[in-house]
């Protein structure tokens, strides 16, 4: 859904949904581990100001908020409104689903297009890359689950399936999070380009809402003490 909806967009959007700024130096995030968190204040929590667009209607800005209300049950991340804070997330009605890789410490938008991106599942993937997170097929060391069909890419589109140095917090491979795309992503007329290792049969691609695994990570990735991790 996340691809089929960023079908078209004129912006260069990094493994499909990670936005790219034009004006300013965003690998800051993608090159120094943990410079991009967002700080911890004295409560515990870790507080992220957020505006949501007027764009929305009632039943949209609800499915947003329940989104993240589940986030913050279940961590210590805690999405309170933008007042006058320089940093914050603008969650905005733009063309398809797309977020910044973390904190850029400025307004950063988390795009979520009216009928299409405004789903649980959705919105908080695209969370969890302003929270850090990158693609679990992205993950240092997915060639032990799961095998890239290089052969049913556009080569224009090979650059989505690098490898990243992540830090991947002592947490096993995640078929079922949130961040994994589905085994179509990017193919040929629908080919299959990410099978799963040993077993092929195996689910994955969800947008359902966070896994256990996910939870975990935030969890970790935050040093949320008072959260089983």
């Amino acid at each position: 859904m996340i691809l089929r909806m960023n079908n078209g967009s004129s912006d260069f959007l990094l493994e499909g949904d990670l936005f790219i700024p034009r004006v300013r130096n965003a690998m800051k995030c993608f090159n120094k581990p943990y410079s991009c968190l967002w700080p911890k204040s004295a409560n515990g929590k870790v507080e992220i100001p957020f505006l949501i667009s007027d764009g929305y209607d009632k039943s949209e800005r609800n499915e947003i908020l329940q989104a993240t209300k589940d986030i913050e049950s279940k961590t210590c991340i805690h999405f309170i409104p933008r007042e006058t804070q320089r940093a914050y997330l603008s969650i905005e009605p733009k063309f398809g689903c797309y977020s910044f890789l973390g904190r850029l410490g400025v307004k950063q938008v988390v795009s979520l297009q009216r009928f299409g991106c405004v789903s649980r599942g959705i919105i908080q993937h695209e969370l969890l890359h302003a929270l850090g997170f990158y693609h679990e097929h992205n993950r240092s060391d997915r060639d032990n689950y799961v095998r890239i069909l290089w052969h049913n890419l556009y080569s224009y589109y090979s650059s989505n399936f690098q490898k990243k140095n992540t830090d991947n917090l002592n947490t096993p491979y995640d078929y079922s999070s949130i961040m994994h795309y589905g085994r179509t992503a990017f193919g040929k007329f629908g080919a299959e380009t990410i099978i799963p290792i040993p077993d092929p049969s195996v689910a994955i691609g969800q947008r359902n809402g966070l896994s256990d695994i996910d939870i975990r990570r935030i969890n970790k990735l935050y040093k949320c003490c008072s959260y089983d991790s």
